[in-house]
């Protein structure tokens, strides 16, 4: 085999909690991700040598300040891989959104790699690789749904959730993560009940997992920007039964019944909100 393509999936955080904060800043997190069905597409191919990367977006550096570049670059030098990789990322998951897009990348990529040179390599293996990189690497590998405690990378798989469907509403504005971390206030936080959503999933009670949505991160970024807000409005008037944003932000999104239902708040929402990205889309549980 000289190329494969793989797929890199969004995820969004149906819960997020921060529980502490460690001495090199790291802050200490309970999150529940969730895999979805909008994904990068990522081509990689053998070379001779080298590191080839190119993308149809403007966004994305192709040097070492991209994730999966750097992944590429992690797992060929740890294994002595004396080929290199030609690699070319579609890029449909919206930038700097929230949704784990770099980190979904560099997840393909670790996975395209081992598959391409037959390395062999367990999904612990390469998340152990992936978390020197980025704390949601390990998730974007194993995928599908998790508890994520420590930085992200201890995950607990949950493997049972109910049939939902989510339509993403991304707002043309960056928001830094660095700065929401800052800013947030520690000491007066609502806690999400993490422990409420499991048992939730796990009885695939749809109706108590929208009821038990959180996010401590909104209180900073909807005091920042007023669109957060007006989307998580907007997706309940559209039939949303429950409304969050996802990560730092800027994304929201809401959860559905069906597809169809999801669909037609697309439609409806691309209508009030022309500027943002809008897309319907289906959990990813297998």
């Amino acid at each position: 085999m000289n190329k494969i393509t793989i797929k890199g999936y969004a995820k969004i955080n149906l819960v997020l909690d921060v529980v502490g904060r460690l001495d090199n800043g790291y802050h200490l997190l309970r999150s529940i991700m969730q895999q979805i069905d909008i994904f990068d597409v990522i081509t990689i191919e053998k070379i001779p040598s080298g590191i080839h990367f190119t993308t149809n977006s403007t966004a994305i550096p192709v040097d070492e300040s991209n994730l999966a570049y750097r992944a590429a670059q992690m797992i060929l030098q740890k294994y002595h891989i004396e080929e290199g990789v030609s690699i070319h990322l579609e890029k449909r998951i919206p930038v700097a959104a929230g949704l784990a897009g770099g980190s979904a990348d560099a997840a393909a990529v670790f996975k395209g790699i081992n598959d391409l040179f037959e390395l062999h390599l367990t999904l612990q293996e390469l998340q152990e690789m992936g978390v020197k990189l980025g704390a949601d690497i390990p998730f974007c590998i194993s995928g599908k749904s998790a508890l994520a405690e420590g930085i992200g990378e201890q995950l607990t798989q949950l493997s049972v959730i109910p049939t939902m469907y989510v339509v993403i509403a991304k707002p043309p504005i960056d928001v830094s993560t660095q700065y929401v971390y800052q800013h947030l206030d520690r000491e007066h936080l609502t806690h999400p009940d993490t422990d409420g959503m499991i048992k939730a999933l796990a009885n695939r009670d749809y109706m108590e997992v929208t009821r038990r949505l959180g996010n401590v991160l909104e209180s900073v970024t909807t005091q920042e920007y007023s669109i957060i807000g007006q989307l998580k409005q907007a997706m309940l008037e559209n039939g949303a039964d429950g409304a969050l944003m996802s990560g730092s932000g800027p994304t929201v999104f809401g959860l559905f019944t069906s597809m169809e239902l999801a669909k037609e708040a697309e439609n409806r929402l691309q209508t009030q909100f022309p500027e943002v990205f809008i897309r319907a889309a289906g959990c990813i549980t297998e």
